[in-house]
């Protein structure tokens, strides 16, 4: 004696939920089950007598999703391949993250096939406006063929998406229809005669305009598409057409593509607008525009961004590599031990710093944190080349006769190297634009020398340098031929 459990076609997952949970209380095995709807056949020996009175039992929480999605599927074994699982599962919970099983394999396919199905349902449904225009609620309506029986899960999706609006969603098998707030299912309902809708015009018009002949993967097309939903959709009657036409609209378009410069060209235009500087505001407003830079990642670290200070007009530029520790604290340019070695040397070689303007390549400082400590990081390339644009635009507003380059990052950054520094030190090099430019060491790498005879040697090195830069400067005042040209 078998037990026939008749599955309605509305509710069938709340239904078939209730009969598997009564089933299995009572211990009845699945050969003893026969499944169906209201059109199975009863077999010989099948009975509907009640089901014995149930024990609580518990499933993996993960099987109720897995249940609850397969019970649309179109197979007509799903709920005996459902209950069968299930029985499995009063002893073997663990089957549930099983992948080599394969009745777990089966439904998870056909949980695949559901959801591929209610996608297809989001993705295609095209309603038609049924009522009128002037009434209270607006009302559309849509013919769909479904793969799978998944009009009344997917219901939901439209109840939230068009709730100010009666529609109806009619299939060949249970229809959705939601008017005043309530949404109802209706089974066997014919297709409806839709009127033609003046919108779909628009719609066809943007579908055409929209399709990319270059890009045309007819399979793929299909296999997100397939042609069974092309009747009910007025986009579909241009797709045969836009395919014939695809190959020669692609040859037009690369035939008017504009021509690419060569290699060398490209390469060549990069590096003039990485060198070149774009901001031409006024003198006043540029210290607030470095503040607010942000053309690198190291102002997401730094205090804050430093820019030069010092007289506009003034004839001698100082460049050196980034703000310090102190620096970034204080908002100003060589305030920190570097800069304190700078203002003493400069003023044994007569330079005096309040008539130059003293600046950095690089505005933020970048360090790596240890402890409580922050450790200088030298610039990379690619963060000197960003902040080229502040150091030029400084350059051109004042415009110094001569610029003295301290360290290899300043160096980099007025004239393209950085190799070489104490090679090239004491020489004045002329940069593309006219600027003069003397190249000497940096102040901390004269506090980073360890040994004190050759720290002092380096340093008078660096005074006779600074000493060089004032003499050039007043043999160019007094036209007698400056030193070191």
């Amino acid at each position: 004696m078998t037990r026939q459990i008749t599955i309605p076609r509305i509710g069938a997952a709340g239904a078939w939920r209730d009969a598997a949970r009564d089933l299995l209380g009572a211990g009845v095995p699945p050969s003893q089950v026969t499944w169906g709807d209201s059109e199975t056949p009863r077999g010989l020996f099948d009975t509907d007598a009640p089901i014995p009175q149930a024990r609580a039992l518990t499933v993996p929480r993960s099987f109720i999703p897995l249940a609850d999605s397969v019970v649309w599927h179109a197979d007509p074994e799903r709920f005996a391949r459902l209950y069968g699982f299930l029985w499995r599962l009063r002893e073997a919970p663990h089957l549930m993250g099983d992948r080599g099983d394969a009745d777990l394999a089966r439904l998870r396919r056909m949980e695949k096939n559901v959801h591929r199905c209610q996608h297809k349902m989001k993705a295609f449904v095209r309603f038609r406006e049924i009522g009128a225009r002037d009434a209270t609620r607006r009302s559309f309506a849509a013919w769909f063929e479904p793969t799978h029986h998944t009009v009344e899960p997917t219901a939901q999706f439209f109840r939230r998406r068009f709730a100010d609006m009666d529609w109806r969603i009619v299939t060949p098998d249970i229809s959705a229809i939601f008017e005043n707030g309530e949404l109802r299912f209706v089974e066997d309902q014919p297709n409806p005669d839709l009127p033609e809708d003046a919108s779909e015009a628009l719609w066809v018009t943007y579908f055409r305009n929209i399709f990319n002949p270059a890009r045309l993967k007819v399979q793929a097309m299909q296999s997100e598409m397939p042609k069974k939903y092309w009747k009910n959709m007025p986009e579909a009657a241009a797709i045969p057409e836009l395919i014939a036409e695809a190959p020669a609209r692609a040859r037009a378009m690369a035939a008017s593509a504009p021509t690419l410069p060569p290699a060398r060209v490209g390469r060549v235009q990069a590096q003039l607008q990485d060198l070149a500087s774009a901001w031409d505001g006024p003198s006043e407003a540029l210290p607030a525009a470095i503040h607010d830079c942000t053309r690198c990642p190291l102002h997401r670290s730094a205090t804050q961004a430093v820019p030069g200070e010092g007289p506009r007009d003034a004839e001698l530029m100082i460049v050196g590599e980034q703000p310090g520790d102190q620096e970034d604290l204080q908002g100003r340019p060589f305030v920190g031990p570097a800069g304190q070695l700078f203002d003493r040397v400069a003023k044994e070689a007569g330079l005096d710093r309040a008539r130059a303007f003293v600046t950095n390549a690089v505005k933020h400082f970048k360090f790596v944190p240890r402890g409580k400590r922050r450790l200088h990081q030298r610039p990379n390339r690619s963060e000197i080349t960003h902040c080229r644009w502040w150091l030029d635009a400084e350059l051109r507003q004042v415009a110094p006769r001569l610029v003295v380059g301290m360290g290899a990052t300043a160096a980099e950054a007025l004239t393209g190297s950085g190799a070489d520094i104490l090679k090239r030190r004491g020489r004045i090099e002329t940069r593309a634009d006219g600027v003069k430019v003397l190249l000497t060491a940096h102040p901390s790498y004269l506090l980073r020398i360890p040994e004190p005879q050759t720290r002092l040697r380096e340093e008078a090195a660096f005074r006779a340098d600074l000493a060089r830069a004032v003499a050039w400067l007043s043999a160019e005042q007094t036209g007698l031929s400056p030193p070191g040209v």
